[in-house]
Parts: structure tokens; sequence; C-alpha cells
């Protein structure tokens, strides 16, 4: 997601929904955001707050921000009506059968004004892996739902929300996932997906332009998912 799009401001309170290997977290933490990492694996958030102590420990943050990791259910949050200033819930929708029911638990916890992201994978890209392979999206947790884009900004309207722009992102993922489903998801010794692998890493890592242009260009066309931003109406109000 663009964060800077986002305006996560310092001192606001954000909810990373579903955080898994808390990269999101990471990012709000250091832009000097309240943030509560949130997800049901236990052993992840381990990992997720033990970085959270290094960053703090290498005076990666700024002074008064907050970071913590919280462990539960997206359909039961255990947070107050009103609480958070934004939330992101990032490639987890498609992960939850009762999937209206965590959005609209995720409308509850966001104040009035206050602002909404939700990712999921985009349609297209995510039919070829589905078609590839059984094993991507058939096993325990893994997802169970495509979303189109009018699908996912309908149930996130109805839910109460108000959608304001979105866009694609990720592009240079997609083949990746597209070769990982043809060899077989599991075979992570073979010769393709690793040299794909490395050099997405390399490409986070370095930020390179030409990779960087190339997914520019190319995300608006074949982006592995889909960011979608929108607002609670309603004005903030203050002091809260």
């Amino acid at each position: 997601m663009d964060f800077d799009r986002l305006g996560v401001q310092a001192g606001q309170r954000v909810l990373d929904l579903g955080c898994g290997a808390g990269r999101h977290a990471f990012e709000l933490y250091r832009r000097g955001a309240d943030v509560i990492a949130f997800d049901q694996d236990v052993a992840e958030l381990e990992n997720v707050a033990a970085m959270f102590g290094a960053m703090k420990a290498e005076n990666q943050v700024p002074d008064g921000a907050n970071a913590q990791t919280v462990s539960g259910d997206a359909l039961a949050l255990p947070f107050p009506d009103e609480h958070f200033d934004v939330v992101i819930a990032s490639e987890i929708m498609e992960h939850i059968p009762e999937d209206e029911k965590a959005m609209r638990e995720l409308v509850r916890v966001v104040k009035p004004g206050g602002r909404v992201v939700v990712t999921v994978p985009r349609a297209w890209p995510e039919k070829i892996c589905w078609m590839l392979s059984d094993e991507y999206h058939q096993v325990e947790g893994g997802h169970v739902r495509i979303y189109s884009a009018d699908e996912l900004i309908g149930k996130l309207t109805d839910a109460g929300l108000r959608p304001a722009f979105h866009h694609y992102a990720h592009a240079l993922h997609s083949p990746y996932w597209w070769i990982k489903c043809a060899v077989g998801t599991d075979n992570d010794d073979h010769p393709l997906p690793k040299a794909y692998h490395k050099m997405l890493v390399w490409d986070l890592m370095k930020g390179p332009w030409l990779t960087r242009t190339a997914e520019r260009l190319l995300d608006p066309v074949m982006g592995k998912s889909i960011a979608v931003y929108l607002g609670k109406p309603g004005a903030a109000r203050a002091g809260a």
C-alpha cells in the first residue's frame, strides 16, 4: 500500500489487522504511529514483537511512538468502538469465510472520519493461480474466495465505509506465483521460482530503477493485489 496516500501521522492509533510477519506494522512504527499488530498466529507475533524491540533499541522510531502485538480473532476484535484512527487489513479477507462479519468488526473499531485500507489478491492473476494449482488455495488457512474489485468495494460499502480510490500493486509478484503454481507450491528446490525469488529479494532490498519502473508501468495491467482506500463517514471527535 501507499503509506503517503494513506496519510498516517505520528501519534495516531493504527491497527494492522492480520499483520502476518509485520511488514506494514514496521513501516507504521517508523512513521511514529501507535501501532497494534494483530494476528491469530502467536508464534508470528513473537517475531514481530522482537523486531519492534530491535527497532526501538536501534533508534529507528521517533520518540513517543509505541508498538505492541495482540493475538485474537478478526471476527471479535478485543478493542472498544471507534478506537483507531486508521485500520489496515492487508491480504486477510480472502482467508476469512465470514468476511462480511470481519468487515463489520473493522468498521466498528475505526473512528468516524478515520481511514481504512484493504488489500486482496486481484481477480485475474488469482484465477490463474487457482487454475494451475489446487495446492495454492486448498490448504488449511488458504484462500477461500476470489474477489472482483466491485464485489470487494461493494461489501466494504455495505459494512459502512465510503470508498475513496484504489490502485493495483506488486505486478512483478504475479509471474512468480504463476511459476510456483505451475511447478508445485511446495517445490522449493525448482530453479525457476528460486531464481525469480532471488530477483524479488534483490528488488526489495535495492530498489533498482529498472524493476521499480517496470513494476510501476505494469501494476495497472497485472498487479497481484488491489488496494482499496476508504473512509468511515462522520466527523472525528475532538480529543478522541
